[in-house]
């Protein structure tokens, strides 16, 4: 019987192009975003598709909140003797898959001797600082080979579904995608679910794997973050947040730890900004974005649903899934007011990039007056280079390109498509 579920194809595709290559595959992303469900069942049923005996496939999972977890197997050397009983052949292939094995003390060890086998393709799943990028190489020796996974696109999440886009759409954006949502048919459960999984296993988990002394402070700081979702911001700014409506007293350094410690978790992403005429970036002031608009929304109680923010954040997301390097940017232009030149800033909501492509994007959830459309066009107009400048607008429009050569598209039409 072949087994109905949403199927990640991009992602499918990575671990296909990377099969049997001598390296690990380090599948990261913050807990039930779709790791464990990307290797088994989905690779795991592509590999049997292919031939691979499935007593050749070798899964085993630590999470922490898996019931079936072998807990005896959280020993290094007893996972180790596991591991290679089940290797009976020197010359046949097996797939071995270790999900959240982070949880096991040294793993690396016994990845790292299994990844030497000739025989033996490894993949592992983690959902914490262990599995940093700029880590990976140093675990694994320079063999790690990274595959981040994130929540469901809006093109994913509409997979199987028949209801109009726009009340997908309004689903979406309320709760969210992660994969587990969609066998919750209430919004009561939805809610439940996003608001444990912040309880329960995201801030737990960072209070446990990094010795976090004040809780408060860290849920307040996440508190923060999903609140000013496209917002610049610094360190010393959420602090003063906290200080005057929190009334909790931290340091600036403390407080840049701690959102370290929630972007380790893959909770938050950070979009740096970058002055485009300048080419030069501004260190202390970001933006961060949700890993998940239901997460963020889940967090502050689905009391702040500000729809320009939500599909800004959304757009982000869906960018970062494509494969995009993505920084918020800055055109300074001079002007003369009153007989005196003046600087003035014009933001640009994304600049994406991925190799030689680069995009400069709005996103504009309503264009309406003519004053709302120049505020919208004045940084695209003045940065002066030849790549393509877009516009993602929240209304459903047939796309065109003006006679400055801005494009414009709505953001249903981006959201489903494949590319820009």
């Amino acid at each position: 019987m072949v087994r109905q579920y949403i199927q990640r194809d991009s992602y499918l595709q990575k671990l296909i192009v990377r099969k049997d290559n001598g390296e690990v595959k380090v599948i990261t992303g913050p807990r039930r975003s779709g790791k464990s469900f990307l290797l088994d069942p989905i690779y795991k049923d592509y590999l049997i598709g292919k031939g691979v005996p499935e007593d050749h496939i070798i899964s085993v999972s630590f999470d922490i909140e898996d019931e079936d977890t072998p807990k005896e197997l959280l020993d290094r050397e007893k996972l180790k003797e596991y591991l290679y009983s089940r290797i009976e052949s020197q010359d046949e292939p097996y797939y071995v898959f270790l999900d959240e094995i982070q949880e096991v003390t040294d793993f690396e060890r016994i990845v790292n001797g299994l990844n030497k086998r000739a025989n033996v393709d490894v993949y592992v799943t983690g959902s914490n600082s262990k599995f940093l990028s700029s880590d990976i190489n140093t675990l694994f020796r320079g063999r790690g080979d990274e595959v981040n996974v994130r929540p469901l696109t809006f093109k994913e999440f509409m997979r199987g579904r028949s209801e109009p886009v726009s009340e997908l759409w309004k689903e979406y954006y309320t709760y969210g995608g992660l994969p587990a949502l969609s066998k919750m048919p209430t919004a009561e459960q939805k809610i439940a679910y996003l608001q444990r999984l912040w309880r329960k296993t995201y801030i737990d988990d960072v209070v446990e794997r990094h010795h976090v002394e004040n809780r408060e402070a860290l849920e307040a700081i996440a508190d923060a973050l999903c609140s000013s979702i496209g917002s610049l911001t610094n360190t010393t700014k959420v602090t003063n947040i906290l200080s005057s409506v929190r009334h909790i007293k931290i340091s600036d350094d403390t407080v840049a730890k701690y959102i370290g410690y929630l972007e380790d978790a893959f909770l938050f992403t950070e979009a740096k900004r970058f002055n485009i005429k300048g080419n030069k970036y501004y260190e202390n002031i970001k933006k961060y974005y949700s890993v998940d608009i239901g997460l963020r929304n889940a967090r502050l109680n689905f009391r702040q649903q500000e729809i320009s923010h939500i599909m800004e954040n959304v757009i982000f997301n869906e960018l970062i899934c494509r494969g995009y390097s993505v920084d918020v940017g800055v055109v300074e232009h001079r002007k003369k007011v009153d007989d005196r030149y003046q600087y003035f800033q014009y933001e640009v909501d994304f600049i994406a990039t991925n190799g030689s492509e680069k995009f400069y994007i709005q996103s504009a959830f309503e264009m309406g007056t003519d004053e709302k459309r120049d505020q919208e066009l004045n940084s695209l107009t003045r940065i002066g280079d030849s790549f393509r400048k877009i516009v993602i607008e929240g209304a459903d429009i047939m796309p065109y390109t003006d006679d400055k050569g801005i494009q414009y598209m709505g953001l249903f039409q981006f959201l489903q498509s494949d590319s820009l």
